[in-house]
């Protein structure tokens, strides 16, 4: 009897455990059910829709956001390189490349939370499509570290996790079935102080 009991106690306790485990992963994981990966960039398309999935509106209510509807805009994430290391906010970066047309985009670092980082200073830990220089193709090289740097730098200190977002305000690509055909801008590890 109490074998039984002891077993149907573990049983549960795995089937909380893993349970628990998988939900939490897929809540912060940027990957998965509906997620489209351009290099380095993910995005979840459908999340501001009626057609999210239920792992993209559990992740909209844990982090209290208002999501875009395809009309409005698209966001993406990137948490690593484009060589797949994961980004560090101890390490210089590059973002070079063409942007999609949009209206507006902005690019932020965040931490974990996908929050901006705070960077102590009076200069944010973000840029958007008006203040950056391009080239004449229209493409533009942001130089991100805590030195600072010539033409677009976005400044980024401390040590740990970083995440970049990249987000599309009132552009074709959100509301387009082909966002296979859309290129983002690449992202190159520099040197790390750490």
């Amino acid at each position: 009897m109490l074998k039984n009991a002891l077993l149907t106690l573990l049983a549960v306790a795995i089937a909380v455990g893993l349970g628990g485990g998988s939900v939490w992963y897929a809540l912060h994981a940027q990957s998965g059910v509906g997620a489209i990966r351009i290099g380095p960039w993910t995005a979840f398309p459908d999340i501001g829709t009626p057609n999210a999935d239920p792992y993209s509106q559990a992740r909209i209510a844990r982090e209290g956001v208002l999501a875009l509807g395809r009309a409005e805009g698209l966001a993406f994430v990137a948490e690593s390189d484009s060589a797949g290391r994961k980004l560090r906010r101890e390490c210089a970066y590059t973002i070079a490349g063409a942007f999609p047309t949009a209206r507006f985009w902005t690019l932020y670092a965040a931490d974990q939370s996908l929050d901006v980082i705070a960077t102590g200073k009076a200069r944010p830990a973000a840029l958007h499509s008006y203040e950056v220089l391009r080239q004449t193709d229209n493409s533009a090289s942001i130089s991100v570290s805590s030195r600072p740097a010539p033409g677009n730098w976005l400044l980024v200190n401390g040590a740990g996790t970083l995440y970049f977002v990249l987000t599309f305000y009132d552009t074709p690509i959100a509301n387009s079935t082909g966002l296979s055909d859309v290129t983002l801008p690449g992202i190159v590890k520099g040197r790390c102080d750490a």
